[in-house]
């Protein structure tokens, strides 16, 4: 006999909001779900709601929205909506008291093929560090970041031209699909959740911060290519213009790579009415698509129509 499941889901952005569609559309029994609080937004600082929960409202869930998830009234909160289960997509870290409240446990949707890629952001660096392939996978929810027994998982293959934007987009379309199966495991009692492999050279996802993200011309331009396609459409990789006179920080979304020798210094900028390139280690980097302050992301021909460069021009 199946097991009656009452599922607590937690999550935050866009990701999340895949999986607890695909879970609503399952009729799966949501008592409730726990997103962020809402946070100013915009020129006017507006509060705004979390994706998540834009989603739920509208489909008349219970939601809860705590600022500390050891405080005794949220944990009350939770503990009278009697789950007996609670799914985490893309929410933060939980506390002990809160991953083992529920009887069947808490389980984990991560971006990545478990132990590989544990972290804050799986999918920017499998792109960057130019894997073939990446997947999802569900865990049990233990005392440490991403460590806990795997319930099971789901290979994506890696395309040539990938951006953080499309592999998220297939990851979540998987994760949805696994979320789904993992949830009929345990109702069925076939949950056979196994440690994870020790694996010594195991690659990490750390948060993405304004010092991993700037682009180092120095390296070879299939790198480079990675790096901003695994940054594209956010948190975008950026780097200092210095053009007539001014310093700018510039983001740059997308790039072509030309292979060939030159003898310019790594950085330099040659550009035309329909070309933006970039010296690097071993060629030029094309550049497609950028943003300087004050003005909206433009191709190149966009940008040449309204912007110049001195001949000293450079990315550093």
């Amino acid at each position: 006999m199946p097991k009656d499941l009452r599922i607590v889901f937690m999550g935050t952005p866009d990701f999340a909001v895949g999986v607890l569609k695909e879970m609503v559309e399952a009729n799966k029994n949501i008592v409730g779900v726990i997103t962020a609080p809402d946070k100013p937004a915009g020129r006017g600082r507006k509060l705004m709601a979390s994706a998540v929960k834009e989603y739920a409202v509208s489909k008349n869930l219970t939601v809860l929205q705590p600022t500390n998830l050891k405080d005794e009234s949220f944990l009350e909160e939770l503990k009278n909506l009697d789950a007996n289960l609670q799914v985490i997509v893309a929410f933060r870290m939980l506390p002990k008291v809160v991953w083992q409240m529920p009887k069947l446990g808490t389980f984990n949707l991560h971006a990545s093929l478990l132990p590989q890629y544990r972290g804050a952001a799986p999918i920017n660096w499998a792109i960057i560090n130019k894997e073939k392939k990446t997947g999802v996978t569900t865990f049990f929810i233990d005392e440490k970041i991403d460590t806990g027994s795997i319930i099971a998982n789901k290979e994506v293959i890696i395309e040539k031209e990938e951006t953080a934007a499309t592999l998220h987009d297939k990851l979540m379309e998987k994760g949805s699909e696994l979320v789904l199966e993992t949830l009929t495991l345990i109702e069925n009692d076939n949950a056979d959740a196994k440690g994870q492999p020790e694996n010594k050279n195991l690659k990490d996802a750390p948060k993405l911060t304004p010092e991993n993200t700037r682009i180092d011309w120095t390296k070879p331009g299939e790198e480079i290519d990675a790096f901003i396609r695994g940054l594209s459409p956010y948190p975008v990789a950026w780097s200092m213009l210095y053009n007539n006179k001014e310093e700018l920080k510039a983001k740059v979304y997308a790039v072509s790579f030309e292979k060939t020798n030159h003898d310019q210094e790594l950085g330099t900028i040659q550009t035309s009415k329909k070309e933006l390139k970039v010296a690097c280690s071993d060629g030029y980097i094309m550049i497609k698509e950028i943003q300087l302050p004050g003005k909206r992301k433009m191709d190149v021909s966009s940008l040449s129509n309204g912007y110049s460069f001195d001949n000293d021009s450079k990315l550093t």
